[in-house]
Order: C-alpha cells, then sequence, then structure tokens
C-alpha cells in the first residue's frame, strides 16, 4: 500500500477516487493507497474523512500545525491553539509515497475575483503551505488541485518553480473538464502533478460521457437515506418551479408567467441562462458548487420533479459512492460536497500516478520548467472539448 497525505483535505474527494474500489465501472482497478493524515480546517470535512477512510485528521488551519521529525524519521503533526497549545498529536510513517491537496481557491475564482487575480489575497498564499509540507515529507510525487485561474496567475507559475527547485519532474500543467473523463457534471479544474521517480503525465480524456440519468440510477431509497434532503418551498417558489420544462431557465418562466417573475429579473432580460433552470437527462449537470439546493443559484432543479435536486443526487453528480457518509449540518455537507473534487476524475489520475510508482526511475533529472505564460499563447492549458478536438 502506498502511503497517501491530503492537505486542504475537505470531506476528501480527492482521497475517495485514489482509495476507494469505484464499482463496477471501474473492476480492473485495486485501492493501492491508504491515507495516514488529512489536515482541513474545518472539523465537519475532517469527521467526515476520518467517517470514511478510518484516517487521522487535523482539523486546523495549516499554518498553526507543528511539523517535527523524529528520531527514527517519522513525521510528527501537532496541532496547536495560538502555536503554543497542542490539542493533538499525529506521527505517520516515514515513508510519503503522494501527497494531493486543493488550496483554498477562492481568491483565485472568478467569484471571488475583484479587480485581478494576483491581489493580495491571504488565501492566493496558502499553496505555500503545500509546498513546504512536499519539502518536509519528500513524496515521490505530488498532486495539486485549484480553479482554472490558478494556471493564469503570477501564483501558479511561482508553484511550479518552487516544485522544480525540489527536483520534481512536472507534468505540463492542465485545466481537466470532468466530463470527458466520466464524471456526469460539467466541472473544469487545474491540476499541477509532480514526479521524483521518473516522468509523468495528467491522464488524456476516456471521452465516457456520462449524464444525469445515469448518475440518478439505482440511488438509495429516500426512506433510508440520510442526503435525500428536500427543501420545503414556498407555495410561490413551486408554482415557479412547475413552468420551467426539462433544460429551461428564468427566461421560461419570465415568458410564460411573468406574474409570478421576481421583478429584479423582468427588469434584467439578459444574464445567465442557468439561473433557476432545470437540469437535463440525458446531458451532464453543469458544475455542482456549494448552494446546488438554491435553485435561484443555478441549474440546479431536478429535470422532472418541481424541486433542487438533492444532497444525495448532488454527491452521485459529484461522483461519490453511494455509500459513503457525510457529517455536520444540512449546509456544511452541501459546502463538503460541492467544493470537493470528483472522485472519478481523482480516480483517472491516479491510475497514472499508481502505474509511476509501480515503475518508478531511481535516478532521474528534471524537466524544464512548464512556463505557464508561453503554454496559454499556445492554447495547451485547456484540453480539447471533444474527439475533433472543438
Amino acid at each position: 500500500m502506498y502511503n497517501l497525505v491530503d492537505l486542504f483535505s475537505g470531506a476528501g474527494g480527492i482521497t475517495t477516487g485514489f482509495s476507494f474500489d469505484l464499482g463496477a465501472n471501474y473492476p480492473e482497478f485495486t485501492p493501492s493507497f491508504r491515507s495516514v493524515l488529512a489536515i482541513d480546517n474545518n472539523k465537519d470535512s475532517i469527521q467526515t474523512y476520518e467517517t470514511n477512510f478510518a484516517s487521522n485528521g487535523l482539523a486546523a488551519n495549516i499554518e498553526q500545525i507543528i511539523y517535527k521529525t523524529l528520531p527514527d524519521g517519522r513525521h510528527r503533526f501537532s496541532e496547536t491553539a495560538e502555536n503554543v497549545i497542542v490539542r493533538r498529536q499525529i506521527t505517520i510513517p516515514q515513508k510519503v509515497h503522494v501527497v494531493v491537496g486543493g488550496p483554498p481557491c477562492q481568491g483565485f475564482s472568478q467569484l471571488g475575483r475583484m479587480n485581478n487575480w494576483d491581489r493580495e489575497d491571504p488565501r492566493n498564499l496558502l499553496w505555500q503551505y503545500f509546498i513546504q509540507m512536499v519539502k518536509r515529507l519528500e513524496p515521490d510525487i505530488f498532486l495539486m488541485e485549484n480553479v482554472p485561474q490558478l494556471l493564469t496567475s503570477k501564483q501558479g507559475q511561482e508553484i511550479l518553480n518552487e516544485a522544480h527547485k525540489l527536483g520534481y519532474f512536472l507534468a505540463q500543467p492542465k485545466v481537466l473538464d470532468a466530463s470527458l473523463y466520466g464524471v456526469p457534471q460539467k466541472r473544469k479544474r487545474a491540476f499541477i502533478l509532480g514526479s521524483r521517480i521518473g516522468p509523468i503525465e495528467l491522464p488524456e480524456p476516456t471521452f465516457e460521457m456520462r449524464t444525469v440519468r445515469d448518475a440518478f440510477a439505482n440511488l438509495p431509497e429516500p426512506s433510508n437515506d440520510p442526503l435525500f434532503i428536500l427543501r420545503n418551498p414556498r407555495p410561490m417558489s413551486l408554482e415557479r418551479y412547475q413552468v420551467i420544462p426539462e433544460g429551461g431557465n428564468r427566461f421560461d418562466l419570465m415568458k410564460a408567467r411573468p406574474d409570478i417573475t421576481p421583478r429584479c429579473w423582468l427588469e434584467k432580460p439578459t444574464g445567465s441562462t442557468d439561473v433557476m433552470g432545470r437540469l437535463w437527462w440525458d446531458k451532464p449537470s453543469l458544475t455542482i458548487r456549494t448552494e446546488f439546493f438554491k435553485p435561484e443559484k443555478g441549474r440546479y432543479l431536478h429535470p422532472n420533479q418541481h424541486r433542487p435536486i438533492t444532497h444525495r443526487e448532488a454527491a452521485a453528480l459529484q461522483t461519490f459512492p453511494h455509500d459513503f457518509e457525510f457529517t455536520g449540518s444540512k449546509i456544511e455537507i452541501a459546502r463538503q460536497i460541492g467544493n470537493a473534487v470528483p472522485p472519478v476524475l481523482s480516480f483517472q489520475i491516479a491510475t497514472n500516478i499508481h502505474a509511476r510508482l509501480q515503475d518508478p526511475l531511481p535516478v532521474y533529472g528534471v524537466n524544464k520548467t512548464p512556463n505557464l505564460v508561453e503554454l496559454k499563447k499556445k492554447g495547451l492549458l485547456r484540453l480539447n472539448r471533444n474527439r475533433n478536438g472543438r
């Protein structure tokens, strides 16, 4: 088994792809990774992580974690309060094969953008703690995930430069669209992958297209499912839902029933086509965010039922296994689901990492540091959207 450390872990979407047998779609995959440590500043996320992976978790800001190498080479992590009082200690093996993680991305994200992505938002600097941990643990391979905007920021280039200094061969950084890798959801995320044991690359698209219908097949019976969480809509909201057809949105409501359309929408005849949108059965969903239970926030209405999708349905669109257990309030669970990397996408990356670990090259030089500006000019930061490259 290969030892894995998950930083900024959330509920463990990345770890799920590395650690779970994802069922009949991937019968050839035998889990070969075990999580030895997870760090996240959200206690509910850590509780979820520990529930599913029986792993050690620290619920603390990563900057409050004190690290020490023990005489026998093992690594000790101490959760502290004000860097003085030790609340919890975890000791992990000397050998860590893989470090994964997604430093908080709000400072880079489109939703969080003010003037530009290089503003001194403190969240934009948390990647430094990720790189520091890579330096301390010296894993064979590391994987960092973030929003696509990371690869157009100065911090993105700094991450590559620092990893190169540590002796890592760097795969060409890319933005992967989860819907091209067997995930029933259009979700684009940036990935940076480095290896100390030989060349490695991010996976090519599988073009296995899965839909909302696929995701919702064989869901647990609602009566036995704690994640079958429904809102209690007001009569006016329910009346609005009933007007919107499959694939429709607020513009259908405006056209058919202006009398029950919010005035602010009537006064804004242009804008997002996803607000108060209904999903299509036979297409992937759009990106599942943290407020998927609010139709006014996006395309989150069930394809033919007059309600927003449930937490279980959102988790299925994210490709969490149906027996994955979430802990926390309804809002906290929604946040864990919406912030996660889809496990099936993580699994596709894990297969490349596993292959490299199985066939290491102990003596191998680093490659030239990828230049994000040049890659962007050449159009190489994004994968082709379909088989024809369009």
